[in-house]
């Protein structure tokens, strides 16, 4: 019966944690119900008309230090790529530089890398052939004290040149559409790598919410930023439901995860979409994404592949919203409709619905291709459209997805990437972080307070573990040096030094202090849970077992004789380079945040000093209780 019930409870927590992180595409309007209106107008066709498209590109990275092939590639992207497609906006959503240091260690603004990027813009000339708005990451803002300092280059050498969040509206014959950028950036912005999270304020919040409001008179809305929404501290309502009247939420910062999430995209439940784009850095992506009679398609593309296509009618379901999109509009629509863009020409472009040929699509304007179709044939169920392209250097290309146009339907998105893109990752680590080091400390106030068994017979495993764990509690020396570690990591500052050059700062669990501004925690949690798994855990436990040879007679030399010799060394081994870490997060700190956050560093440096003095203790120490222990064991042994 009991495990019936907890099959029961795991089954419906599995379901509750799929329907939230996995949300289903909201279902077009039924056939029927549309049935009961007039048409809409205008809807696709075979016009060149109410189409407009745009590029994104991401985590740039221009370095000083590292593969100089980004900026080389960037400045092809501009004046080649961006001459074939010819959108008319182009969005660079952050981490216009690396400025990391060439032991990639330190962090700091580096001017070089910004003319860099300026002047790949201005050969390129790509500002007098479309719109190009670049913004801030955290990259752009490691090590900026403050919006007017002159370290802030971003001002200086990019394209749009202001900070802060902003509503752009783009003008077409057809109707205004809204661009609100975000910028959850720093400020001041300390280096790496404790701005990793974004952070907006209560002010922030109050600005995008007028830009949420001005922008219901648009065809659409796009919110645009660097960071996903998982990894933004907003204050109530959160920053989703600000959004909520968006289309789509564009975003970069992510990186692929390094190649093990290659399209990290979501929706959130009030149906707006949020797209993470891989970087430009290392994978050279790059994105496009247009309104056809303002139904929305995009495409995730890689630098040099061509020819580049995109379906914009019918258009995926997965990406569908009823609340934000007229997708009615299909079902009336009288063609399918295409963009495709080669630097050769397009000499073939072939359509398959469910894998039957319908016919080749033709040129109507630029890159707008055409094939007249009957959606009332595919009016029930799932179908799947299939689009292969060909030009006149011989390259292929091929674009699919699934489309439907019936109630009732659904499609999910994948499980993961919706957890890493809707999960409110600051509270989630908040929240393991304190479980993980309550859990220690109720660990050893209990076995300090609980009274010791006596050994009667040979005992097991699991009573020499909480026999060495009664030891190690009612032992004052490491009782209190591991309890005092414990209540430090939640409540001490961590390190104080330069957090941002020139302004000394100190880090705790809970955020950043920093020239007279308080900076949320948010990466600190994380660093925090690391700390305790692969270090504060550990040494207790290492600490427990050199107890538990003590009591059953040995010292450091004799138990290699007495204990199996492999299982000593694989622990002793395991206990080193876990010190190891520990000392090298010391260098680290000490590249990053300079020389004083060495010495004046709790956490690292002087913890390092009390773990060498706790292991010289276990094996040294000489007390009655120990002697107790010893002839307890050694009775017991017998």
């Amino acid at each position: 019966m009991l495990k019936l019930t907890v099959g029961l409870l795991t089954a419906a927590a599995l379901a509750l944690l799929l329907d939230w992180y996995a949300p289903s595409t909201p279902a077009p309007l039924s056939v029927g119900h549309r049935r009961r209106h007039r048409p809409p107008e205008p809807v696709p066709g075979a016009e060149a008309a109410n189409l407009l498209w745009v590029v994104q590109v991401s985590d740039i990275h221009i370095s000083r230090f590292r593969d100089p092939k980004r900026a080389s590639d960037l400045e092809k992207f501009c004046s080649e790529t961006i001459d074939i497609i010819q959108p008319e906006l182009v969005l660079a959503t952050g981490d216009l530089t690396d400025a990391k240091t060439r032991d990639k260690l330190g962090s700091e603004q580096v001017e070089a890398e910004w003319k860099t990027y300026q002047s790949i813009l201005k050969r390129s000339r790509v500002m007098e052939k479309t719109k190009w708005i670049d913004i801030k990451g955290n990259h752009d803002s490691f090590n900026i004290p403050h919006l007017d300092s002159v370290h802030n280059y971003y001002r200086k050498y990019s394209a749009w040149r202001k900070d802060g969040s902003f509503h752009y509206i783009h003008t077409t014959p057809f109707g205004n559409y809204s661009f609100i950028c975000v910028d959850a950036t720093l400020s001041p912005g300390p280096k790496r790598p404790y701005n990793f999270f974004g952070i907006l304020n209560m002010n922030q919040m109050k600005e995008l919410s007028l830009m949420a409001t001005e922008s219901l008179k648009s065809n659409h809305t796009i919110w645009f930023g660097h960071f996903p929404t998982s990894t933004i501290i907003s204050p109530a309502p959160g920053i989703r439901t600000l959004m909520s009247s968006a289309t789509a939420y564009l975003c970069g910062h992510l990186h692929t995860m390094g190649g093990l999430m290659p399209a990290l995209h979501s929706q959130h439940h009030g149906g707006t979409l949020e797209l993470e784009l891989g970087d430009w850095m290392d994978n050279r992506r790059y994105r496009l994404f247009a309104f056809d009679h303002d139904l929305l398609s995009f495409a995730d593309l890689n630098f040099e592949e061509w020819p580049v296509v995109l379906i914009t009618n019918p258009k995926s379901f997965l990406y569908s919203s009823s609340v934000h999109e007229p997708l009615d509009k299909i079902l009336y629509s009288t063609h399918i409709r295409i963009l495709a863009f080669s630097p050769s020409v397009i000499i073939s472009i072939k359509v398959y619905i469910d894998e039957v040929h319908l016919g080749n699509a033709h040129q109507v304007s630029g890159p707008l291709y055409v094939l007249k179709w009957s959606p009332q044939n595919y009016r029930e169920g799932f179908h799947h459209i299939d689009v292969t392209v060909q030009d006149a250097s011989g390259r292929i290309s091929t674009r699919s997805h699934i489309f439907a146009m019936e109630e009732n339907l659904s499609l999910r998105f994948a499980f993961w990437p919706s957890v890493i893109l809707l999960a409110d990752h600051y509270v989630l680590a908040r929240v393991l972080f304190g479980l993980i080091v309550l859990t220690q400390i109720a660990l050893l106030v209990t076995f300090r307070y609980l009274q010791k068994p006596v050994l009667k017979v040979k005992p097991g495993l699991l009573t020499l573990t909480s026999y060495s764990l009664h030891v190690f509690s009612k032992t004052n020396a490491f009782y209190y040096s591991i309890l005092a570690l414990n209540l430090y990591t939640i409540l001490g500052p961590w390190f104080v030094g330069e957090l941002v050059d020139g302004q000394m700062g100190a880090c705790f669990s809970f955020g950043l202090f920093v020239g007279g501004t308080f900076l949320q925690g948010s990466l600190t949690f994380v660093v925090g849970i690391l700390q305790m798994i692969f270090f504060n855990l550990p040494l207790m436990a290492y600490l427990c077992w050199c107890l538990l040879l003590r009591c059953q007679g040995h010292s450091f030399c004799s138990h290699f004789h007495h204990v199996r010799r492999l299982v000593a060394v694989v622990v002793h081994l395991a206990m080193v380079l876990l010190l190891a870490w520990q000392v090298y997060s010391c260098y680290f700190l000490q590249r990053t945040y300079g020389t004083l956050a060495f010495f004046l560093s709790p956490m690292r440096t002087w913890l390092v000093a009390l773990t060498s003095a706790l292991i010289y203790k276990t094996w040294t120490l000489k007390s009655p209780e120990l002697r107790t222990y010893i002839v307890e064991m050694k009775n017991c042994q017998s």
